[in-house]
């Protein structure tokens, strides 16, 4: 495995870069970082929509939502590697085809991250924003999206560890991520198919764990620092019958 690793090491790195395009583990976590950047705006749209008091618009984000998460990511990767030619006229490459089916399957899914994130925020500082006449986007924009946002860093990083495991199936379309280049190591190779996907899936353990560690302090932090904001406020509201007898 240790032979493997040093010979074709810089393949599942960086594919053939420079003297060819880039792959490998670096392709991998570009495919997964612009997917996740990219249908972001996406999900604050389904999230804004689907807890609008608008009920055509939640209902389409609703029927979006549902769709999208019935149907397998493998059924999107095809539908727009043969669709969009179709209707385009011009061909894409795999790195594209997964992109746009990256987005529009995370777009659900972040959405719905979005909508919990937005009805975690407290009704209260919704209703005290409007009542200082704040409109719905300036409420949403200032008060509700910045704690909500705040609050998902957790989930978000979830979401791109499962983007990253989902790119794996970008090698069935030719595209030449990490996954890939493992294909192509087991072909020269035929004898030693399980070291290949043995250091495949070492790469993948390693960058997955690695994140999921992240979330985690992200989630502690993130807890100590309510923690620390309820206590504040538990002390001033227990300090302000003193200071108003001490006005007296």
């Amino acid at each position: 495995m240790l032979d493997i690793l040093h010979d074709y090491g810089p393949l599942l790195l960086i594919g053939q870069y420079p003297q060819g395009p880039l792959g490998g583990l670096a392709l991998t976590i570009i495919l997964a970082l612009v997917s996740l950047i990219a249908s972001f705006p996406i999900a604050i749209c389904i999230g804004l929509a689907r807890t609008s008091s608008i009920a055509p618009l939640r209902n389409a984000a609703l029927a979006y939502t549902y769709v999208v998460r019935a149907i397998p990511l493998l059924l999107l990767i095809f539908w727009t590697y043969f669709v969009i030619p179709l209707v385009t006229g011009y061909n894409i490459s795999g790195t594209v085809t997964m992109v746009v089916a990256l987005v529009v399957y995370e777009g659900a899914y972040l959405g719905e991250v979005v909508r919990a994130g937005i009805n975690a925020v407290p009704k209260g500082q919704v209703e005290a924003a409007r009542a200082m006449g704040m409109s719905y986007s300036q409420c949403m924009r200032k008060v509700v999206l910045p704690q909500a946002l705040f609050n998902m860093l957790p989930s978000i990083l979830n979401q791109f560890i499962m983007i990253t495991k989902n790119t794996s199936l970008a090698y069935l379309i030719g595209t030449q991520e990490v996954t890939f280049a493992a294909y192509q190591i087991n072909n020269q190779l035929l004898t030693q198919p399980f070291q290949v996907y043995a250091l495949l899936a070492g790469f993948y353990f390693v960058l997955c764990f690695s994140l999921s560690r992240l979330a985690n302090w992200l989630e502690r932090s993130i807890e100590r620092k309510r923690a620390g904001v309820a206590s504040h406020r538990t002390n001033s509201e227990a300090e302000q019958p003193v200071l108003l007898g001490q006005a007296k």
